[in-house]
């Protein structure tokens, strides 16, 4: 399948491994590459740019394959090192970026000037015009089904990828809710040039996290997932358990007045504790709706290659024989 997509990134199917903090780390960024999707690593979950660095090596041994590095901008007083993650990546060899969160308009011009592409995660169809305008090769959409941050809007994806396709001139993708051929042919048709995963990459055999993980995903249904730091501005669905509905009764009870401080046990630092060693109560974890998409464990391989073959079922079959 040739889409946009496929064509500016260099790879056989349109689908994307979405950076995931703790997950996305070399061996599954190279088995999605391996399977002819775009692999990412997680770049902020390597806590220097020398380590993003062996990250980097790293994949480059495991797959030949084009992949990409996830680069999320955080609204914090201490910044990461971004000019040195971003030196880690040109000189690694990736010519492929994912960014998210703020705007990556300070550091387009090293990126471009290094021959790198820039996929910028959007919530909405402003931010996405905003990353075209500033000279972004391609966007994700980020629909309100997603696990993560879903924005401040609200809008689901059957309204917000039409939307999107209405308005960019550049290639996007669809992010959120996507997890198999159904996902995949309903972006095209909704004008997307592909699909970005993130949950449903979580629960496969590569992904090396605790299989506590890969099986609460499993298990899970659509009504499974909440979403927290509403009051905040900082919305982000994840995965319901003790520690989350603990954090839900406080935003209750604080109401307008929560704060950070008063929740920060439930969300800070709790992602080693739970990707690393199956801790599944020890916080709040990003989890999509999806989850209820979601009942086995394949390899990377063979949820790509699936996906692809009942995709191509889809259009030439079903679809078809409405005509």
């Amino acid at each position: 399948m040739k889409t946009r997509i496929t064509e500016l990134f260099g790879i056989e199917h349109p689908i994307i491994q979405g950076g995931m903090h703790f997950v996305g780390f070399a061996e599954l960024a190279a088995a999605v590459s391996n399977a002819g999707g775009l692999g990412m690593i997680t770049g902020l979950t390597q806590r220097s740019p020398e380590d993003l660095a062996k990250e980097i090596a790293k994949c480059n041994e495991l797959t030949d394959k084009p992949f990409g590095v996830n680069l999320t901008f955080l609204p914090t007083v201490s910044s990461p090192d971004y000019p040195g993650y971003i030196k880690a990546i040109i000189e690694g060899g990736v010519r492929i970026v994912e960014t998210a969160g703020r705007s990556p308009e300070k550091y387009m011009p090293a990126m471009k000037e290094a021959g790198i592409k820039v996929i910028h995660k959007c919530t909405s169809v402003r931010h996405a015009l905003k990353a075209q305008k500033i000279g972004c090769d391609a966007v994700s959409v980020d629909g309100f089904e997603c696990g993560g941050h879903p924005g401040e809007d609200d809008i689901p994806n059957m309204i917000l990828l039409p939307r999107a396709a209405d308005e960019l001139k550049i290639p996007f993708v669809a992010s959120g809710g996507m997890a198999d051929a159904r996902s995949l042919v309903a972006s095209l048709a909704m004008g997307a040039d592909g699909m970005n995963m993130g949950t449903r990459f979580i629960a496969t055999q590569e992904a090396p996290v605790h299989q506590n993980v890969k099986d609460a995903i499993v298990a899970a249904s659509e009504l499974d997932t909440r979403l927290v730091m509403r009051s905040l501005r900082n919305t982000e669905r994840v995965m319901v358990n003790p520690a989350v509905e603990r954090l839900l009764a406080k935003e209750q009870e604080l109401g307008k007045d929560l704060k950070f401080e008063d929740i920060i046990e439930e969300v800070a630092g709790v992602y080693p504790k739970i990707m690393m060693e199956g801790d599944m109560d020890a916080g709040a974890w990003s989890c999509g709706m999806v989850a209820g998409l979601i009942h086995d464990i394949p390899t990377c391989e063979e949820l790509v290659s699936t996906i692809m073959s009942d995709a191509e079922a889809l259009i030439k079959e079903r679809l078809s024989n409405f005509l």
